[in-house]
């Protein structure tokens, strides 16, 4: 359990091993639940399509404690395929993406930022890790130097 107090599903680490066992899934999108009890799949996909799951996070939305919907974090696992710059072939990194939008209300960035450690523990085999506060910082461009390191 987080900090925050914020629990992690089951799901998320089943969801989880499916992509990195399978590899039929590609991404995953999670969400803290609108109790702000839980972090829950939100979202999946057998696409490996990045401008779509980008737009899913740049719309996400979060309520906050009194039921105003607004700008919303999401956690998200991206199986990044990437060819390397010196031709030596294709690499595959599993990254884990907190997005915490800088002009979020404050307690979604608040639970988002305390409960972020939590899931990040639970999910065994990340090989990436990647704090984006703003649309720039999810630019493909922007994720593949991260997780290639510049190779």
């Amino acid at each position: 359990m987080a900090q925050s107090g914020v629990s992690v599903a089951p799901e998320c680490i089943s969801t989880f091993n499916e992509l990195k066992l399978g590899k039929d899934i590609k991404w995953i999108i999670y969400k803290i639940s609108d109790d702000w009890k839980e972090i829950v799949v939100e979202e999946t996909s057998k696409e490996a399509n990045f401008d779509a799951f980008r737009e899913k996070l740049l719309n996400a939305k979060s309520k906050d404690r009194k039921g105003k919907e607004g700008i919303g974090g999401r956690y998200a696992v991206f199986d990044v395929e990437y060819e390397l710059d010196s031709g030596e072939g294709t690499r595959s990194k599993i990254t884990f993406i907190s997005w915490t939008p800088d002009d979020a209300p404050q307690y979604p960035r608040m639970m988002y930022s305390s409960s972020k450690e939590a899931i990040k523990r639970a999910l065994n085999g990340l090989a990436a890790d990647i704090q984006a506060n703003d649309a720039d910082d999810i630019e493909w461009d922007n994720i593949k130097s991260r997780v290639s390191k510049g190779r």
